[in-house]
């Protein structure tokens, strides 16, 4: 069906509200814009949903989430577990207490049990809540970090991570399956709360998450000295971390704790910043100024749903300074490696798992400490589903887990990245180094110093809409089809290819097959050492070059570095 049809559609179906086809009649003579909003169906993907808030089939709204919610009922059903019931959770988003609720009515009125939080929480206090009450599956309401324009729907499984193959094809199959939008049941809010139906989570909740966050820290017994003296500057960024950040760090001792008090509330047009990732520093421009006056030691940020969290702290000549979500995963990394090790509680079979994207500095700390790590696919999902494969085995011991993109996890109360234990885990580690005479940025030389000069970066290339699509797809096609010979003047030795799951070594010939799960990503590693990795990024319409490098100072892996993005954006030029 082409976009012309389906808008028409739209328009004759008795079951889309007069509202909806108000909006569309809107737009009538405008084809471009029928053609971005109903060229294709929003895609249901291996996490569920995310895109534009608005009328249409390629849109976010009430219709597209009433149709991912039938489907997810649908497979439950058929997997016998409605019993168990689906938790609920959404943050500060345009829409979000309203995608909630439908959620909650579409599953009552399929006769599954929704446990909806009554106001907006984190991430990852879904994912808890999903273990705590024993629930079949969960759902969030959130689009991350993405700009404000946009919102998501992501399905979590039993475990509490989000599903994986093969449950994720086995749902998409089943939301697929929901062809008109008259299939979906929907039940009214006071029926589905007497039929018992439709319930809300009770604080207690929130209270034994806190409580399992706490008992990540390593070393508790350091805000006895360092309580407050430590200076903490925190922005939610608009979002669903203040209240729990701040409760964690309150009751972990930490008692100079300042708030950036215009970023305080939530604010669905994230005013302040336009466009909430804690990996731009852009969104601190405010903090820093806070933090000038507050003296502060370290600033952190979080984003919307409150599962990534940004650093920045002050350099030698007293400046606030990034940290990158490499080196606060390198720096977590070896800070909880050694302080376990001191204390005796490091165990034999302990293992640290990062995506394949994320720093080698990880590899030499390690090997340090004699911990095994190990390499997922991008997502977290993947690291969950590794904690849940160790607890069922008894093979290792999680210790930690991280994404370059600003997301860590200690401890499995939770599946999924939590920024709130790693802002609670950041002052910790920020408190120590400074009983010890030394800022982060410092701790961050001397891991350098002592394991070597890793750098890392991410070059995006924004590509919108369907003509974004499509330049994406020629990209990634003409990448796969004639591998590049060579990046900055250094040869490629391997070209990796994990959707044919082909690894190919260019100089002897030599192929492998990829141990890990399929996915749409080249990886290249070059003779020096240096690695790079190419994906479309699966929350944004960008495509994303993944660099690291290695040399014999920051200065010499800043050129490196730099020759590489150089590189990389001539041969995309060319395409």
């Amino acid at each position: 069906m082409d976009h012309m049809s389906r808008y028409h559609q739209w328009l004759e179906d008795p079951s889309i509200d007069e509202k909806t086809k108000a909006e569309l009649r809107l737009i009538a003579a405008d084809e471009k814009e029928i053609k971005e909003r109903f060229y294709k169906e929003l895609e249901f993907g291996t996490g569920g949903l995310r895109g534009i808030i608005g009328a249409g089939s390629n849109r976010l709204n009430t219709y597209t989430v009433g149709k991912a919610t039938q489907g997810l009922a649908n497979y439950i059903k058929k997997e016998g577990t409605e019993k168990k019931g689906v938790a609920i959770a959404y943050d500060s988003r345009r829409m979000s207490p309203e995608f909630a609720e439908i959620a909650g009515l579409v599953l009552a009125a399929n006769g599954i049990p929704a446990f909806v939080y009554p106001s907006l929480r984190p991430t990852p206090m879904l994912s808890f809540a999903v273990r705590y009450l024993g629930c079949t599956a969960g759902i969030v309401i959130t689009a991350s970090h993405n700009p404000p324009e946009y919102n998501g729907y992501k399905v979590y499984w039993a475990d509490g991570a989000q599903v994986v193959s093969p449950r994720d094809k086995g749902i998409i199959d089943e939301v697929n399956g929901v062809t008109e939008y008259g299939q979906i049941q929907r039940m009214e809010r006071d029926k589905a709360e007497a039929n018992g139906l439709y319930h809300m989570i009770g604080e207690e909740v929130d209270n034994l998450y806190d409580e399992q966050v706490l008992a990540q820290r390593i070393c508790p017994e350091i805000t006895e000295v360092m309580g407050n003296d430590l200076s903490v500057v925190y922005t939610p960024i608009h979002g669903s971390g203040n209240l729990p950040v701040r409760r964690v760090l309150e009751k972990a001792g930490y008692n100079k704790v300042f708030v950036v008090a215009k970023q305080e509330n939530p604010d669905p047009d994230f005013t302040t910043v336009g466009y909430p990732n804690p990996e731009d520093p852009n969104v601190f421009t405010l903090a820093k100024k806070l933090s000038e006056e507050k003296n502060g030691d370290i600033i952190v940020g979080t984003d919307p749903d409150c599962d990534r969290v940004g650093a920045m702290v002050k350099n030698e000549q007293g400046e606030y300074v990034v940290l990158t979500g490499n080196m606060v995963g390198a720096l977590l990394t070896d800070y909880i490696l050694c302080q376990k090790a001191r204390k005796g509680a490091l165990p034999d079979n302990g293992v640290v798992i990062k995506t394949i994207v994320s720093t080698e500095l990880i590899q030499p700390i390690c090997d340090h400490f004699g911990v095994e790590k190990m390499e997922v696919l991008t997502g977290f999902k993947f690291i969950g589903e590794k904690i849940k494969k160790f607890e069922e085995t008894g093979a290792h011991t999680f210790i930690f887990g991280f994404e370059e993109s600003y997301g860590y996890l200690a401890g499995t109360y939770a599946r999924d990245k939590d920024a709130v234990v790693s802002t609670l885990l950041l002052c910790e580690m920020a408190a120590y180094y400074k009983r010890n005479g030394m800022t982060l940025f410092q701790a961050m030389q001397k891991l350098y110093e002592k394991y070597g000069y890793y750098l890392d970066g991410v070059k995006a290339i924004t590509l919108k809409g369907l003509d974004g699509v499509e330049r994406i797809q020629k990209i990634m096609t003409t990448l796969r089809e004639t591998a590049p010979k060579a990046f900055a003047g250094k040869a490629v030795v391997w070209a990796r290819d994990y959707k044919t799951q082909i690894f190919r070594n260019l100089k002897t010939e030599e192929v492998e097959k990829s141990t890990l799960p399929p996915s749409d990503v080249l990886y290249y590693t070059l003779e020096d050492g240096t690695w790079l990795c190419v994906r479309p990024s699966g929350t944004e319409p960008k495509l994303k070059f993944y660099i690291g490098v290695k040399g014999e100072n920051l200065a010499a892996s800043r050129e490196k570095l730099s020759a590489v993005e150089k590189d990389i954006e001539e041969k995309i030029a060319s395409i």
